[in-house]
């Protein structure tokens, strides 16, 4: 709930933490010697990119007790996102991020996320049920699944969402596939890892209304790659609406009801790629909050990446509605197809 007793428009759950990004681009880490201090954590990110754009945000997440912690809440609360359950644990510190910036296509990532990170240890009986039940989106992702305690939390909070059918408020329970195999036992594709979380993922499929993903993450969750079968598995296993991200090949959604939307990638020149998946999860929850028909819907999500991609930081780098529609002034229309055809 908000101050005034309303309920959320998001909440978002999982990961949060500090990003330490090269000021200097295209250079290796080695040879960095100027860096920038960020917010960070997709989903604190998506929580950040939906206050933006004008809505009622707030995350679920855990940090350190620490400065880092204490740099994290400051952040959340000069973008205008509720932190009041951001909480500590003393016994780790906050997660901090490195990337390096090799600009079109290329941004390693290096998590210190050791001996744990404080966002995997949300328990499910300090969640506030009835604040995510009444959310009109609740928004969580694959990467909160990794490990316990937080796995349980996260299928407790799913489950409120679905518990004695849909509450009235509700717009969507998103399920971002948010696919980091470096998090889970096992390590990395092929080894186990994949398979340990098909299975929860399944699990989680199943409160969800709205999948989202890009074609690996489609297919640890699904165990198939073309973008048209991810789509039609994520609908078989309960969601609503599917959001297939295919980079260069844009994004594929298709709902329950048949409606297929394709959206083409919007050019940029990119400085940073890693916020982008993010503005365009915060966009999506706007665009399901205003009810936009899927191809309004990923138009708008795509426009918003594009103007994060062309951007050094990610939280601090979140679009505001006016950017998103300038850059939306000359891009080309998705279009929405059914079955059969062209629907009006």
């Amino acid at each position: 709930m908000t101050t005034d007793g309303t309920a959320l428009d998001v909440i978002t759950m999982g990961r949060i933490g500090v990003d330490i990004y090269p000021l200097q681009t295209g250079l290796p880490l080695a040879e960095v010697e100027s860096f920038g201090k960020f917010l960070g954590g997709s989903p604190t990110n998506v929580a950040v990119a939906a206050a933006r754009l004008g809505r009622a945000a707030a995350v679920i997440s855990r940090t350190g007790r620490d400065p880092f912690g204490d740099y994290c809440h400051r952040a959340l609360r000069e973008f205008g996102v509720d932190d009041r359950w951001v909480t500590a644990v003393p016994e780790y510190p906050t997660p901090v991020t490195f990337c390096e910036i090799f600009p079109p296509d290329d941004f390693p990532l290096y998590f210190y996320r050791l001996p744990k990170a404080p966002d995997l240890v949300i328990h499910a009986d300090e969640l506030d049920l009835a604040a995510i039940r009444a959310a009109r989106i609740f928004w969580m992702s694959g990467t909160g699944l990794c490990e316990e305690p937080s796995r349980s939390a996260t299928l407790a909070a799913l489950a409120a969402r679905s518990e004695g059918g849909r509450a009235v408020n509700q717009v969507a329970t998103v399920f971002d596939l948010d696919w980091r195999p470096m998090f889970w036992k096992g390590g990395a594709w092929g080894d186990g890892a994949s398979a340990d979380a098909r299975g929860v993922y399944r699990e989680a499929l199943a409160h969800a209304t709205v999948a989202v993903g890009n074609l690996e993450e489609c297919e640890v969750a699904t165990g198939v790659r073309e973008p048209r079968a991810c789509a039609d598995a994520l609908l078989e296993a309960g969601v609503e609406l599917a959001v297939v991200k295919q980079g260069p090949a844009g994004v594929l959604a298709v709902h329950r009801d048949g409606t297929v939307a394709e959206a083409p990638p919007h050019p940029v020149e990119v400085v940073n790629g890693l916020g982008a998946g993010d503005a365009f999860g915060g966009a999506l929850c706007h665009g399901l909050l205003a009810g936009w028909e899927p191809h309004r819907m990923t138009r708008f999500a795509n426009a918003a990446g594009a103007l994060v991609a062309g951007r050094l930081a990610c939280s601090s780098a979140m679009p505001y509605p006016h950017e998103v529609e300038e850059l939306l002034g000359g891009a080309p229309a998705a279009r929405d197809t059914d079955r059969e055809g062209i629907l009006p």
